[in-house]
C-alpha cells in the first residue's frame, strides 16, 4: 500500500467541519497530561487571522461537552499564567481550552525530552538536569497489573479558591476493568458498539487475531464498517463516561464507559482507527488515538494521556488536523508510533486504507496473560473460535456438548465466543453480520431449543410514588423444555435480554433441593430493569426482585404441570389443594369463636392446632376425622360446658368433618383418575410391548427362512462343485489316455522311417 500523503500546515478545524462558529462556551476538553505534553490534541481552534486579533474567537461546540477544566492537568493559576502568555504573544487561546503542555511552567522552566522504552525520564529545571528513572516492572497477569506505584513527588495539587482538580491515575484503568470478570463480557461491549452503528450504515462486525510483529505476539482485532467517529467523539470515546446513546431509546451503550473497561480486560493497550464521512457540508476526517496501559506504566504518569492525531481530507489528500501545533502533532504521532504495535509511521498509517470509506478498527494487543505464561485467550484449539483457559472452561461440559447438541449453546456459551455471540442478540438486524476469524456467526434464537413451549405475559406493578404505569413495561416469557429435557441433564435458567441484547444467560431462580426444575428454560426480554455497568447483571431493584419472584413462580408451575412428559414422576400440587382447605377451616373457626363472644366466653374449635402440631406424622383427612370426633369430648369433659354448648360445638364439628368429608372425596377422585391414567397408559405400553414381541417374531421366522435358503443353496452349490470336480477328474483321464496314444503313434512313425532307410 502507499502512503498517506500528508500536507503539513496548521488546518483550521473551523473550515467545512461540523463546528459552528457561534456557539456556547460548552467545549471538549480531552484528557491530558501535565508532565510531558506529549497529548497535543488540545483545544486551540484559532486560525491564523484569530491569532493575529483579526476576527472574533472561534469556538468549538461538541455533541456531548465536557465540564470546563475537567481533567485539566494545569492548576487553575498556571492555566491563567499560561493563557495570560499566550494574550501577551499575541495568540488569543479559547476559555477553558487545554495548552501544549511544554508552553508554560510557571515556576520552573521544563524541557520536553522523550521518553525512552526502558522508563528513564529526564527533566530539565533551569540548568539543573535529574533523571528520574522509572523502573516500573512489567506485568502480564491482569488481576495484578494493578500493582504499581508510580514516582513518588510526580503529583502537584493545584488550588482555586480551596478548590482542588480532579485527576485520574492510570492505575484507575486497570481497578475500571476489573469489572469485567468474565473476558467474554469484554467482547460483548465491543460487539454492542458495532450493533449501535447500524443506524450509521454498519453492515457487520468483524472479529479476528492478527500477528503484533514487532513484540512477537497476538492482538485482537474489532472493526466495524459503521458512521465511524469525528475527531470530537473520538476523544468522547476515550474519555470517562461521555455516552451520547444514554437518551436514545434503541441503542444498548448507555454510560460511556463500555470501550475503556472492555479493552483493558483484554489487553494492556488499545489503539483505535476510525474514519467518518463529511455530512452536510462538512469534510471527511479520520482519527487515531492510542489508550496505552503499558505507555502510561512505563513512562510514570500520574495522569491518564491519550495521545491522538487527526486528518481532514481536501480533495484527494489527506491533511494534518491540528489543535495547536504542527510540532505537538508530530510528538503526539511519534509516541503513538512507539508505543503501538506498528514499526513506523508508513505501516501505522496504512490502517486507515483498511477502513474504506468510513468505520472503525479496533486493536487490541499486549494481551493479559495466566500464571503459566499463556495468553488467557485460547486461539489454538479451535482456528475458527475465541475461547478462554482456565475455570470456565469445563471438559466434561465440551464433552456433553457433542452429545447433546441441542443444549450445546448451554454447555458452551461461558468459554466459547463464537457460542456466546450466536445468543448474544435476540433478534439481529437484516443483512447485519457477526464475522468471527473469517467466519460467520450463525444466529440463533434460545426459543428454537424448546419443545412443549408456552407464552406467558408479565406486567410490572409501579414501585413507590409512580401513578401511571408504562404501556411498554411488559415481559412475553417463553417457557419450555429444551429438547434435550428426557435424558435429565441438568439445563435450566431464563435468558434475559434488555433492548435486544442477552444480560444473563441461563438464570437460575429456582434452586431445587432435587431434580425439580430441570430441563425448563425460558426467554424474555425486559426493558423495564436497568442492567449493571458491565451487563452482565441486573441492579438489584424491587423490581428486579418481583420479576424474579414471578419467573420462580412460573417455572414452578410449569415443571410441575408437564414433567411427567419428559420421565419424571408426576407431581401433585399439594400446596394448591390444601391451601384453600386451610382457608375454609380458619373461616369456620372464626365464625365459630364469633358467635359465643356475647355471652362472655369464647370458645373456639381448636382442629387447626391439631392439624399444626400434627406436623409431619399427620396421616391425612381421616387421621384429622378421627381428631376431630375425639376432640369435642374432651373439650366437654375438662371444662364442664353446659349440653347446649356441646350441641353446637358438635354441629360445629360435623360440619367440619363433612367438609374434610368431601375434601377426602376429591383427592380418592383425584386418586382413582392418577390410577386410571396410569392404567391406561400400562395398557398402551402393553400394547407397544405386545407389538414390538410380534415384530420380533416375524423377524425371527423371517431369519430362518433366510437361513434354510442358504442352506439350499450350499447344498446345490456344493452339488455343482462336485459334478464339475468329477468331470474335470474324467476330463483329466482322457487327456492322459490320449497323451499316450500320441506318443505310440509318434514312436511308430519313427521307426518306420528307420526301417525305409
Amino acid at each position: 500500500m502507499s502512503t498517506l500523503p500528508i500536507k503539513e500546515e496548521i488546518v483550521d478545524p473551523t473550515d467545512n467541519l461540523d463546528i459552528p462558529t457561534n456557539s456556547t462556551t460548552a467545549m471538549m476538553i480531552p484528557v491530558t497530561s501535565e508532565t510531558n505534553g506529549f497529548f497535543g490534541s488540545c483545544f486551540d481552534d484559532n486560525s491564523d487571522d484569530d491569532m493575529e486579533g483579526i476576527s472574533p474567537l472561534k469556538k468549538m461546540r461538541a455533541e456531548a461537552a465536557l465540564p470546563v477544566g475537567f481533567l485539566d492537568p494545569l492548576p487553575p493559576e498556571e492555566r491563567a499564567a499560561w493563557q495570560q502568555s499566550r494574550i501577551n504573544a499575541g495568540m488569543a487561546s479559547s476559555i477553558g481550552f487545554i495548552a501544549p503542555l511544554r508552553s508554560v511552567r510557571p515556576k520552573a522552566e521544563y524541557h520536553d525530552v522523550p521518553f525512552s522504552r526502558n522508563g528513564q525520564l529526564v527533566v530539565v529545571a533551569g540548568e539543573k538536569q535529574v533523571v528520574a528513572p522509572a523502573n516500573i516492572p512489567s506485568c502480564k497477569q491482569f488481576w495484578k497489573a494493578g500493582d504499581y506505584e508510580g514516582i513518588d513527588g510526580g503529583f502537584s495539587a493545584g488550588h482555586s479558591v480551596g478548590m482542588d482538580h480532579v485527576r485520574v491515575h492510570p492505575k484507575f484503568l486497570h481497578s475500571n476493568a476489573t469489572s469485567h470478570k468474565w473476558a467474554l463480557g469484554a467482547f460483548a461491549e465491543l460487539l454492542d458498539n458495532a450493533m449501535d452503528e447500524v443506524c450509521n450504515g454498519a453492515t457487520y462486525v468483524s472479529v479476528d487475531v492478527l500477528d503484533n510483529k514487532k513484540e512477537k505476539g497476538k492482538m485482537l482485532l474489532v472493526e466495524d464498517n459503521g458512521g465511524g467517529m469525528t475527531p470530537d467523539k473520538m476523544r468522547q470515546c476515550m474519555s470517562l463516561g461521555y455516552s451520547a446513546k444514554s437518551k436514545l431509546a434503541n441503542t444498548i451503550g448507555q454510560y460511556g464507559n463500555g470501550f475503556k473497561t472492555s479493552s483493558m480486560r483484554l489487553g494492556a493497550d488499545v489503539i483505535v482507527f476510525s474514519r467518518c464521512q463529511g455530512r452536510d457540508g462538512t469534510s471527511t476526517t479520520q482519527s487515531v488515538g492510542m489508550l496505552s496501559y503499558t505507555f502510561l506504566r512505563s513512562t510514570g504518569k500520574e495522569d491518564i494521556v491519550v495521545p491522538m492525531i487527526d486528518f481532514v481530507k481536501r480533495g484527494e489528500t489527506w491533511e494534518m488536523l491540528t489543535r495547536s501545533s504542527v510540532d505537538d502533532w508530530k510528538r503526539n504521532s511519534e509516541t503513538i508510533v512507539q508505543w503501538s504495535p506498528y514499526q513506523s509511521e508508513e505501516d501505522l498509517f496504512q490502517q486507515f486504507e483498511l477502513l474504506n470509506d468510513q468505520g472503525t478498527r479496533i486493536i487490541i494487543y499486549n494481551l493479559w496473560e495466566d500464571e503459566e505464561g499463556a495468553t488467557e485467550l485460547d486461539f489454538d484449539t479451535d482456528p475458527q473460535d475465541i475461547q478462554i483457559r482456565g475455570v470456565s472452561r469445563d471438559e466434561k461440559k465440551i464433552e456433553m456438548a457433542k452429545q447433546y447438541p441441542n443444549s450445546r449453546h448451554f454447555l458452551t456459551y461461558q468459554h466459547s465466543l463464537r457460542s456466546y455471540a450466536s445468543i448474544l442478540y435476540l433478534r439481529l438486524s437484516p443483512g447485519f453480520r457477526i464475522i468471527l476469524r473469517g467466519k460467520d456467526v450463525e444466529h440463533h434464537n434460545l426459543v428454537n431449543d424448546m419443545m412443549l413451549s408456552e407464552e406467558i405475559t408479565y406486567r410490572p406493578q409501579p414501585v413507590g410514588d409512580e401513578t401511571s404505569k408504562d404501556p411498554n413495561a411488559v415481559a412475553v416469557v417463553s417457557i419450555g423444555f429444551v429438547k434435550d429435557a428426557e435424558h435429565h441433564i441438568d439445563i435450566q435458567g431464563f435468558n434475559v435480554y434488555h433492548k435486544n441484547r442477552l444480560i444473563k444467560p441461563f438464570w437460575r431462580v429456582w434452586n431445587a433441593a432435587g431434580s425439580d426444575g430441570r430441563g425448563a428454560i425460558g426467554v424474555l426480554e425486559a426493558n423495564f430493569v436497568e442492567p449493571a455497568h458491565d451487563k452482565q447483571g441486573f441492579e438489584r431493584t424491587i423490581v428486579l426482585a418481583r420479576l424474579e419472584a414471578r419467573l420462580q413462580a412460573m417455572q414452578k408451575k410449569y415443571w410441575s404441570s408437564n414433567c411427567h412428559l419428559i420421565g419424571y414422576a408426576k407431581r401433585r400440587n399439594v400446596k394448591n389443594s390444601v391451601s384453600p382447605e386451610k382457608e375454609t377451616n380458619a373461616t369456620a373457626n372464626s365464625k365459630s369463636c364469633s358467635r359465643f363472644s356475647s355471652n362472655g366466653h369464647t370458645f373456639c374449635n381448636d382442629k387447626s392446632k391439631l392439624k399444626s402440631t400434627g406436623g409431619e406424622h399427620d396421616k391425612g383427612p381421616v387421621h384429622s376425622s378421627i381428631q376431630a370426633r375425639n376432640q369435642p369430648i374432651t373439650q366437654q369433659a375438662q371444662t364442664g360446658q353446659t349440653p347446649g354448648i356441646s350441641v353446637v360445638k358438635m354441629e360445629d364439628t360435623v360440619s367440619n368433618l363433612r367438609e374434610e368429608n368431601q375434601s377426602t372425596k376429591n383427592s380418592l377422585q383425584q386418586v382413582l383418575r392418577d390410577l386410571q391414567y396410569e392404567r391406561d397408559r400400562n395398557k398402551t405400553l402393553e400394547g407397544k410391548i405386545k407389538a414390538a414381541e410380534k415384530r420380533i417374531s416375524d423377524l425371527d421366522n423371517n431369519h430362518d427362512n433366510l437361513a434354510l435358503m442358504l442352506i439350499e443353496e450350499r447344498r446345490h452349490w456344493q452339488q455343482q462343485e462336485e459334478s464339475l470336480r468329477s468331470r474335470l477328474m474324467d476330463a483329466s483321464v482322457t487327456i492322459d489316455e490320449l497323451l499316450k496314444k500320441v506318443k505310440v503313434l509318434e514312436s511308430r512313425i519313427t521307426f518306420s522311417c528307420k526301417t525305409e532307410r
